[in-house]
């Protein structure tokens, strides 16, 4: 949290600076709260790999969301194959599935910045390709000065990082890959809550994708996918509900960032416990930010409690029925290869 304040408080006066609009500081949260975790005990190439990729991937992703106001269809097509390709490639080894994963936060962050479902007027006060590249290296800047100070001169030390494990013998199997039914898995879930959160939801369709990607990026078998289903509406429907009462309360303007920010460390330290936890924060903080930028959380609690149950939904359909992924069952290890904290950062696993 005092890497994501910090880029927040440099975003901050950069706004002010450039006269940029308020998503720019959503972005430098997003981007920096998500590269924390992949990033602690990264080595100096993995690091310089992010400081390449991340702003590039960022600026791309900015294309995509005024892509996605102004030729849906189109926009959702290449946003369901960029965000299935960053699966896909896990295949050839673990240095693409860092850089998968890399990029793979812009696309999250997206969806988490509001640009895509905001009203046509406010469409022009958008951060541009370049700024959005400038967000990506000062998130990178601000992650690794923060862990850097903190390893030097705090009581905690990072978990040393896993080595890496050899890869396993590929079996003749008429089977794809488990990354490539992965891909393929999250290529029709996605696609699908594009199609039905703008049909069913209008502008709030970002809900149903976050939660499809959020339950199935990190599918480590059908049981797992169904439980974070379940985690994630359990979690975003008590995040909601806490949303609401904060709007009630009468908690806005500067205030509500303030409380943004205190259960965003909350969810932070309880998400070892479980994700449900997580959930809940990250959606209330999205709740008070939708309702920063001037949306009802009270009137659209229905429909965001339905976008989601639609999003889970979706996700767990699809790594049941379609090309499953044979995971963990009953406390034993299907697959050979161990699981490695190194292979899932924030949700997103190994192929």
């Amino acid at each position: 949290m005092t890497a994501v304040l910090l880029c927040w408080g440099a975003a901050l006066w950069l706004e002010g600076a450039a006269r940029l609009h308020t998503d720019v500081l959503v972005l430098a949260v997003a981007l920096s709260l998500t590269l924390s975790s992949t990033q602690r005990t990264a080595s100096t190439r993995r690091r310089l790999a992010a400081l390449v990729l991340l702003p590039v991937t960022a600026a791309g992703a900015q294309f995509l969301g005024r892509l996605l106001m102004h030729h849906y269809a189109l926009g959702a097509a290449v946003y369901t194959a960029g965000i299935s390709l960053c699966i896909w490639i896990r295949r050839y080894g673990p240095a693409a599935t860092r850089a998968g994963t890399l990029m793979t936060l812009p696309f999250v962050a997206l969806l988490v910045v509001p640009g895509p479902a905001l009203p046509p007027t406010a469409e022009s006060g958008l951060v541009s390709w370049c700024w959005s590249a400038v967000i990506g290296e000062l998130a990178c800047a601000c992650v690794w000065l923060v862990q850097a100070l903190g390893d030097r001169y705090g009581p905690w030390r990072p978990d040393p990082a896993p080595p890496a494990p050899s890869a396993p013998r590929r079996v003749s199997s008429p089977r794809p890959r488990p990354s490539t039914r992965m891909a393929l898995q999250m290529a029709l879930a996605v696609a699908a809550a594009f199609w039905l959160g703008r049909f069913l939801f209008d502008g709030h369709w970002p809900w149903a994708v976050l939660t499809v990607y959020v339950a199935a990026s990190g599918n480590r078998g059908r049981r797992d996918v169904l439980r974070k289903g379940v985690e994630r509406f359990a979690g975003a429907s008590v995040g909601t509900l806490l949303a609401t009462g904060v709007a009630a309360a009468g908690i806005t303007g500067r205030a509500s960032v303030a409380v943004m920010f205190a259960i965003l460390a909350v969810a932070l330290w309880l998400r070892p416990l479980s994700y449900a936890y997580w959930a809940a924060g990250m959606t209330t903080a999205l709740s008070l930010l939708l309702g920063y930028f001037g949306q009802d959380a009270a009137r659209l609690l229905p429909t965001r409690l339905t976008a989601i149950a639609v999003g889970a939904a979706l996700s767990v359909a699809a790594a049941w029925w379609f090309l499953p992924v044979k995971g963990r069952t009953g406390g034993r290890t299907v697959n050979r290869r161990p699981v490695t904290r190194q292979d899932e950062p924030r949700g997103v696993t190994r192929s």
